[in-house]
């Protein structure tokens, strides 16, 4: 009894033995989901209780796991049982180490980079998602403080002015400002500011200078010291380094540029965009047969717009017209090329909407007055016409990556030629030309005629693109005169450059001045008149070398339109340096600020963004 005692324990001792061998050797993650009964020889899922016979291999084990418990393997951050490993596995595989401080400034330089470019609030930093993002991405990298990066946010700005300010000195020509105030949403009122000028490698450049939050009263003292604060911030003088400022039609504002035009001696010019838009809007609104049928046009539009059922049918009906499936337009009050858009879009769409409308199941009864009358459609069909090259004009003269200052005086002639051009069937819109025409030429006086004692901005730019030298849109007797005006322009600047290389060389040289009495006072030095002749002759030959310059360039045939008169400009400076000078002031004077909204609206965007959490009026 004993012996056999001993032998069971024996037996016993040498199966734990045994066990536990193979328990160390064990590598396979089946094991964790799996229990190994080694009596019955026999394994059983922890999951389903699921019991299968062992064989000393893990192969049923992984068939029942893929089958029956899909997913378990790749639990608790194991490694998934399929060959190809997914983009986790890679970073986290990649870069299991802390970073480096250098690589960790790299990264943290790079959020701070996106938080910029993309307007984001500086919270998205605190996001758990967005930390998860950047631990996937490399997961040794800590993510700094909010506080971190609105420091680093300071320093960038500090440093961006900066590079702004050093890059305004450095351009050898005059600067021009587009100014524009407004009052968001939420009733509060910015004062946005940019600048614009053309750098050595012959490139427009422009830079929003602020968008100012403003908290007095919007009176033209008021702006034009605001504008004032701006140049002062920058370190640039409106009397000696701005040619231009452009701005909208607001009294208000029209009224600083007027003080500042006075102070400084700055140019006013007027956003050509803004003032396109009044004059169309004026002409519009004071023609009562065509207000009642855009009237008629953005009822059946919002008919459609509200109606799903309509909305719905009328893609079908695209479909069987064959027609293009677009959606309607409303149109915008404050942008009146919005309702040139609604009437081109309504005209596409004219028959799908006939149809939709003429549909019984879709349209009660009682409303199918919402379809045009024919008369209607025939003055949408003349008015799109009519309205097209202002649209044109518009959306061309509202770019900013190339010149418009040039092409606004004879764009203008093209436009009160195209109102004289047609005669229409509707005398809505025969009126409406007679209108248009009218307000362009109250509106537009300085850019369509040469005035003798005005700053004559945009017709001086036209003169200085080669694409319209010859100023086609003047009288011979402007056009010379022109001529003329350019030509004591760049006498002023040489002589104004004169003067100063003098003083600094006297500056400079600091020569020690001898005790003067008041009798040598009196009786003058001995030397005294001798050089006047000599300086009579240098301002002849003078203004002979840049009179035979201006008669050289004004006489050479126009470039072709679609060349790109800064190119031109690139490779003739050499040819005409005095007039390359003027030609860099002018041609950067933006023809509109409407660009200029959408930074500002951006911007605006991204202080409200953060209002509460930093300093909205530090944009």
């Amino acid at each position: 009894m004993m012996a056999a005692a001993s032998s069971s324990g024996s037996t016993e001792h040498g199966t734990e033995e045994h066990i536990a061998k193979k328990t160390r050797t064990r590598t396979s993650k089946v094991w964790e989901f799996f229990t190994l009964n080694a009596t019955n020889n026999v394994v059983i899922c922890r999951l389903c209780k699921f019991q299968s016979a062992y064989h000393s291999s893990t192969s049923a084990m992984h068939e029942h796991l893929k089958r029956k418990h899909p997913g378990a393997l790749c639990q608790d951050g194991s490694k998934t049982p399929s060959k190809q490993s997914s983009m986790g596995d890679f970073f986290h595989k990649k870069n299991q180490a802390p970073c480096t401080p250098q690589e960790a400034s790299v990264f943290t330089n790079s959020i701070v980079s996106m938080i910029v470019k993309d307007m984001r609030p500086l919270a998205i930093v605190e996001g758990e998602g967005f930390r998860e993002m950047v631990n996937t991405f490399h997961s040794g990298y800590t993510l700094p403080s909010r506080r971190h990066f609105t420091d680093l946010m300071e320093k960038k700005y500090v440093a961006t002015m900066d590079k702004v300010k050093s890059e305004v000195k450095k351009s050898l020509s005059k600067l021009s400002l587009t100014t524009d105030a407004w009052t968001s949403l939420a009733t509060e009122a910015y004062l946005g500011v940019t600048c614009h000028f053309i750098n050595e490698n012959w490139e427009l450049t422009s830079f929003s200078l602020t968008t100012m939050p403003l908290e007095e009263r919007h009176t033209a003292e008021n702006i034009a010291s605001w504008v004032e604060m701006v140049a002062d911030k920058f370190d640039f003088s409106l009397r000696d380094n701005v040619l231009a400022i452009v701005h909208d039609n607001a009294a208000n504002v029209v009224a600083a540029l007027r003080i500042l035009e006075e102070k400084h001696g700055v140019a006013s010019h007027r956003c050509a965009g803004h003032t396109l838009q009044l004059v169309v809007n004026h002409a519009l609104k004071n023609n009562p047969m065509i207000d009642r049928t855009l009237g008629a046009a953005r009822c059946l539009v919002k008919h459609f717009k509200k109606s799903e059922p309509a909305s719905s049918k009328l893609k079908q009906k695209q479909k069987q017209w064959g027609t293009a499936e677009h959606t309607l337009l409303q149109d915008v009050s404050v942008r009146w090329n919005s309702s040139y858009y609604m009437v081109s879009r309504l005209l596409e769409q004219r028959w799908p909407v006939v149809a939709t409308l003429s549909d019984p199941d879709v349209t009660q009864r009682g409303k199918q007055y919402l379809d045009l009358r024919n008369d209607q459609w025939i003055l949408l069909e003349e008015l799109e016409q009519v309205l097209k090259p202002f649209e044109q004009a518009t959306v061309f003269l509202s770019g900013e990556s190339y010149v418009t200052i040039s092409v606004l005086p004879p764009l203008l002639k093209g436009l009160h030629k195209s109102t004289k051009k047609t005669t229409y069937e509707s005398a809505a819109v025969n009126s409406f030309q007679i209108a248009a025409d009218q307000e362009m030429q109250a509106r537009w006086v300085s850019e369509s005629a040469f005035t003798e004692n005005g700053k004559n901005v945009a017709i001086i730019a036209a003169a200085l693109d080669p694409r319209f030298r010859r100023l086609k849109f003047l009288s011979p007797e402007d056009a010379l005169k022109v001529q003329v005006q350019i030509q004591a322009l760049i006498i002023d600047i040489k002589r104004a450059k004169q003067q100063l290389q003098t003083i600094e060389q006297e500056h400079s040289a600091s020569p020690q001045r001898k005790n003067t009495s008041m009798l040598d006072i009196l009786l003058g030095s001995d030397s005294e008149g001798e050089g006047t002749e000599d300086i009579g002759q240098e301002d002849s030959a003078e203004g002979e070398s840049v009179r035979n310059e201006v008669l050289l360039y004004f006489g050479e045939s126009c470039i072709p339109r679609d060349t790109s008169p800064l190119q031109w400009w690139k490779e003739n400076a050499g040819r005409f340096p005095n007039l390359a000078v003027l030609a860099k002031s002018y041609l950067s004077v933006p023809a509109t600020s409407t660009t200029i909204r959408t930074s500002f609206f951006r911007c605006w965007k991204y202080c409200n963004q953060e209002k509460g959490k930093s300093d909205a009026g530090s944009c």
